[in-house]
């Protein structure tokens, strides 16, 4: 998923670069005991800014494996990946973490990933198993959706909306902020739940409405989330205007989570009607150099200690059935039931179009 879901501070990466993860050595054999050939000391990770995780999870893996972890981490998601593209056969790393379903095709048509079948991967549910040729692994997903301040609208006594429909109604008239789905990850993603929703036909006609209705555009989720919305930014009091924002399903509970005293209701909500579903995956890079330490990593990530770890270090959804979500998420987080979805191959096709479209309708 991308980096710009993260609150400013503690949400965003705290640095670029190669970090290694984890005791040095650990990895070590020594020629004797591997029949004179030295097993690799590291797997590397090469990853979007916003990976992250418990120490205690990973020195886990670490202890179990006998491999350092090492993260590269190379931008937002889509630079992440033009860089693997472009050194594809050659890689920097082993395994690549954060290609999501609005990227997949171009990563797999690019031939990035070999086929690697994880262990456990039994226990992932079927619908985030995309690729039948397992050259990617689904880690977790995350729901693009409408947030709303729960306080505007009871100021108002105005129903928040729940649907895209709602939100061409005179009634949310200049109260929505949303990014530009050129330049953010969940503008993309709203722009997508607009085309699954109302079609190829109808997608237009509805953003031609939605601008009537006085939408905001800004470049990126920061600038909308903390600069526009009216709602609670990370604890803080925010400076915005505008009552609907383009965010996650997740931010209610990161609000309580970063609030200081922590509410006992969230102070955002979510309009479950709004929503379009990304999947993040990984993959084993081809030509790794180590392979075999690439397939245990791909094998960590969708084990329950990593899956249950994702929701407060990445503030996304396990993709296995049996990890328990922290009771921060099941007590102010939502099930979004119906998201939007669009086959990857579809967006793939039409992606830089339907851009180019939104833009010349839209920010003019």
């Amino acid at each position: 998923m991308s980096t710009t879901k993260k609150f400013t501070g503690a949400l965003l990466a705290t640095a670029l670069g190669v970090t290694t993860l984890g005791a040095c050595g650990s990895g070590e054999k020594k020629a004797a005991e591997t029949g004179g050939a030295a097993k690799p000391e590291a797997v590397t990770l090469v990853s979007h800014d916003s990976f992250d995780v418990s120490d205690t999870v990973l020195k886990e893996f670490e202890q179990q494996s006998g491999y350092t972890v090492k993260v590269l981490k190379s931008g937002d998601a889509g630079t992440a990946l033009n860089q693997e593209i472009l050194t594809k056969g050659s890689p920097r790393g082993d395994v690549f973490f954060g290609v999501d379903n609005t990227l997949l095709s171009r990563a797999l048509d690019n031939g990035v990933f070999v086929p690697y079948e994880a262990k456990g991967l039994g226990e992932v549910k079927p619908e985030y198993v995309l690729d039948q040729q397992h050259r990617v692994t689904p880690v977790d997903s995350g729901d693009v959706c409408v947030n709303y301040d729960k306080q505007y609208f009871a100021d108002k006594k105005l129903a928040p909306p729940q649907t895209l429909d709602d939100l061409i109604k005179p009634e949310y008239k200049n109260l929505l902020v949303t990014e530009n789905p050129a330049t953010s990850s969940p503008g993309l993603g709203f722009l997508l739940a607009s085309v699954g929703k109302y079609g190829e036909e109808g997608w237009k006609e509805y953003w031609g409405k939605l601008r009537a209705n006085g939408v905001e555009v800004v470049d990126g989720w920061e600038q909308a989330y903390n600069g526009r919305f009216s709602g609670s930014a990370g604890g803080k009091k925010a400076k915005g205007d505008r009552p609907l924002v383009v965010s996650y399903a997740s931010s209610p509970p990161v609000e309580v989570l970063y609030a200081d005293p922590q509410p006992a209701e969230a102070p955002t909500g979510v309009a479950t009607g709004t929503c379009f579903r990304q999947i993040e995956f990984a993959g084993l890079l081809k030509g790794a150099k180590n392979e075999e330490g690439g397939k245990a990593l791909l094998d960590f990530l969708i084990g329950k200690k990593f899956q249950e770890d994702l929701p407060l270090k990445m503030f996304v959804n396990p993709v296995v059935k049996n990890a328990v979500l922290p009771e921060l998420f099941t007590q102010h987080g939502v099930v979004v039931e119906k998201p939007e979805n669009v086959a990857p191959q579809t967006i793939a096709e039409n992606r830089e179009q339907w851009v180019k479209a939104w833009t010349s309708l839209v920010v003019k």
